[in-house]
């Protein structure tokens, strides 16, 4: 398979030296990125790590025709997008214009707007289904693993799925005294917008970080986590048959949470333009520039993330609560493609996804589509292959009710 990766930072690292290990697979691969020297440190890790020589090009994949231009000049089978998710649709584009596969791990979300959902890029599926090509959305870990998980509970242990939580730990430690593990536009615009949540067939939305619940995470153990929106909850409730709840949690340190309210408070977060020394500059952009890149924090990085899905429902008559989840290791990753786990867990999934295309096990009826809704099977045998095992647990129970409102807490 001859592919084509667009963006260069942590996870973007990771897909790129995944297909590298898999050579035999990805006969040709090529990296481009607005940040060339980027681009360069990854070509050398690629030679020096793996032997395997990768090309590299200079892109904006803001600007679709010269996107059109470099894929018309690789010729990919697919490309991964691993940019930023406000370029999704410009690379899309790119792809219809070329009748090229298309991948990513993130779902749109507009630039002025700390708003994303999937309907922006489903709009596509009558264009892509009569280009006669692929688009697979959302395939990071979550969204994407945990998708799955919940498509593979659906197929072989459950009946029928009542409730799904996800939940997802970092529970490693960077040393930094504020940094975020990826983009942090993305990341902070994720986290400062308002939560929501799916229960008997409606959405209910909650304030930034409302609720709270102390969950015990395999591996990892109690920690605090906050009720989120994610995006994967949007296509899940759609392909999920007879989901009552589906809600996401993300645990948080005291520490970030401070930061990350002193920066919202003075300005630091926002996404509009404000006039500087008589230059235009979007605070959350120039926050970006001054803390560390999240692929720098990979060195030093001790810990683990635990992430999965806690999913309750009826098998064989009976009430059963199961979790399906993933440990990985910072320092392990680190070992074996110089990053962080949080890279790890989002650069793997798409190099199994595109394993499976090569294969034609995935990706051969045209049109766009969430992962949920392709053969969950070959993709978990796949992904522990790849360094992502996955492990099956019975619980009592899930998680139950609402309970604790943050600003109310002693």
């Amino acid at each position: 398979m001859n592919i084509l990766i667009i963006g260069a930072g942590g996870a973007g690292s990771v897909v790129v030296k995944k297909c590298a290990m898999n050579a035999n697979i990805f006969t040709q691969i090529h990296l481009a990125s607005k940040t060339l020297p980027k681009c360069e440190k990854i070509q050398q890790e690629c030679q020096d790590h793996f032997g395997v020589n990768i090309g590299i090009s200079l892109l904006d994949a803001d600007n679709i025709a010269d996107t059109v231009a470099l894929i018309n000049r690789i010729k990919p089978d697919l490309l991964i997008n691993m940019a930023l998710p406000y370029q999704d649709l410009n690379i899309m584009e790119a792809c219809l214009a070329t009748k090229t596969n298309y991948m990513d791990t993130a779902n749109y979300e507009p630039l002025d707007v700390a708003k994303f959902e999937y309907h922006w890029q489903w709009d596509y599926q009558e264009r892509f289904k009569a280009a006669g090509i692929t688009a697979i959305l959302g395939c990071g870990f979550d969204p994407g693993q945990t998708n799955i998980y919940c498509a593979y509970a659906q197929k072989n242990l459950f009946d029928e799925i009542h409730e799904i939580d996800i939940i997802d730990c970092n529970a490693g430690d960077h040393g930094q005294a504020f940094a975020t593990n990826f983009n942090l536009e993305i990341n902070l615009r994720e986290v400062t917008q308002c939560g929501k949540y799916w229960e008997e067939g409606q959405w209910i939305e909650t304030q930034p970080l409302e609720f709270r619940k102390i969950i015990d995470y395999p591996e990892v153990g109690k920690r605090a986590s906050y009720l989120l929106y994610h995006e994967e909850l949007e296509s899940l409730v759609k392909h999920i048959k007879g989901l009552k709840r589906i809600r996401f949690w993300m645990t948080f340190g005291e520490e970030y949470i401070k930061h990350m309210e002193v920066l919202e408070n003075v300005g630091m977060t926002r996404i509009d333009p404000v006039m500087h020394n008589g230059v235009e500059i979007v605070p959350i952009q120039f926050l970006k520039t001054i803390l560390p890149e999240p692929s720098s924090l990979s060195e030093e990085y001790t810990g683990k993330t635990s992430i999965g899905c806690v999913i309750t429902g009826i098998k064989d008559g009976q009430k059963k609560t199961k979790i399906i989840y993933n440990v990985c290791d910072h320092a392990k990753t680190h070992a074996e493609v110089q990053a962080q786990a949080v890279s790890y867990t989002t650069g793997v999934p798409p190099v199994t996804a595109a394993i499976l295309m090569a294969r034609g096990q995935w990706g051969q009826e045209p049109g766009v589509w969430n992962v949920e809704q392709l053969d969950p099977d070959p993709f978990m045998e796949e992904i522990a292959r790849q360094g992502l095992p996955w492990h099956v647990r019975d619980l009592k129970s899930g998680l139950g009710e609402l309970c604790e409102r943050r600003k109310d807490a002693a």
